[in-house]
């Protein structure tokens, strides 16, 4: 037994599950978003529009991330559940997704694709939630990768998309989103704060910690935009995770010291009960091993109690999506 396996044992010991709620599994990356289409190359390299960029390390030919992989990746870092998102920017996976629940039930939950600003967006959630096999219905809303980008001026309080929160809280399913960078056209946090307030029922999850970047230390107003978003977690019905911070740090190495900054600026605000582990593999295995993302999400929450600890490494997720 190594030094990694001897340290993940004994965290072990004291976090009863672990969850990440953020991952995402894709048979190929066909997708679409504002600079084109999105397709896998070789050797980890995909296409964005007339671009070319890592999306994954360059572990295999071919540019995938089957549940398979997902599950070899979990067991190789001691994580007992995960929950699978979709985007635009790798394609509709709905059906993949669900074959993934369905070959691993109890490790494997499932966040659905929706377009809601398409014209079938009615009849494809009325599709989505007769199946019972999702857990969430995720909006990646950033202009970059996103349905802002796909639809410029999107707005999540638009009287066209008006019917799907209250759709949403009838179905059980939880309601994700990726708001984007601070200050960009999808941060809508006060249409965010309108949802949530006008149906209670309705469990919301914004990925990212609300995005913080290294600006804020320099800009108030970016701290003060992070702030109002972070702020939604006192209601009730609102939940952050922590997915992908470590990318929004290109000047530092691991262990990311900022990102501890982040989350115990975060917990002063809404305390530990509103905040989920997430780490947006596979993306961010070019930034750390899987093993090293669960026990960089150790010492990020290492200042709390091994009570507080548990709940954001898996005992609220447990409880946001009903696993």
């Amino acid at each position: 037994m190594n030094s990694t396996e001897v340290r993940l044992g004994i965290f072990r010991l004291v976090i009863a599950v672990i969850v990440d709620v953020h991952t995402h599994v894709f048979p190929q990356i066909n997708g679409r978003i504002a600079s084109g289409l999105t397709r896998g190359l070789a050797w980890g390299r995909a296409s964005v529009g007339n671009n070319q960029i890592w999306a994954l390390p360059p572990f295999s030919e071919k540019v995938t991330f089957n549940w398979e992989a997902l599950i070899a990746q979990m067991d190789w870092a001691g994580v007992d559940k995960a929950v699978m998102l979709q985007g635009p920017y790798y394609g509709d996976c709905n059906q993949y997704a669900q074959q993934a629940v369905q070959s691993c039930p109890g490790r494997l939950a499932a966040a659905a694709y929706l377009d809601p600003w398409q014209e079938t967006s009615r009849t494809a959630f009325e599709t989505i939630a007769k199946q019972r096999v999702f857990k969430a219905l995720k909006l990646e809303l950033t202009v970059e990768t996103g349905l802002c980008g796909l639809h410029p001026g999107a707005k999540l309080d638009a009287p066209e998309v008006t019917w799907l929160w209250a759709s949403l809280q009838e179905s059980g399913l939880v309601l994700v989103l990726d708001l984007g960078a601070v200050g960009s056209p999808s941060y809508q946090t006060q249409a965010v704060r309108r949802i949530a307030e006008n149906h209670p029922r309705l469990k919301v999850v914004i990925a990212h910690l609300a995005q913080p970047t290294p600006a804020m230390d320099e800009d108030s107003k970016l701290q003060k935009l992070w702030y109002e978003q972070i702020d939604l977690g006192r209601l009730e019905n609102v939940w952050f995770d922590t997915a992908a911070l470590p990318a929004y740090l290109p000047d530092e190495q691991y262990p990311y010291p900022t990102t501890i900054r982040w989350i115990k600026m975060a917990i002063e605000r809404i305390g530990p009960s509103r905040i989920m582990l997430g780490t947006d593999i596979p993306g961010l295995l070019l930034h750390a091993t899987y093993p090293q993302l669960i026990g960089l999400a150790r010492l990020q929450t290492q200042f709390l109690c091994p009570k507080e600890q548990t709940m954001i490494m898996g005992g609220n997720a447990l409880n946001v999506f009903d696993l």
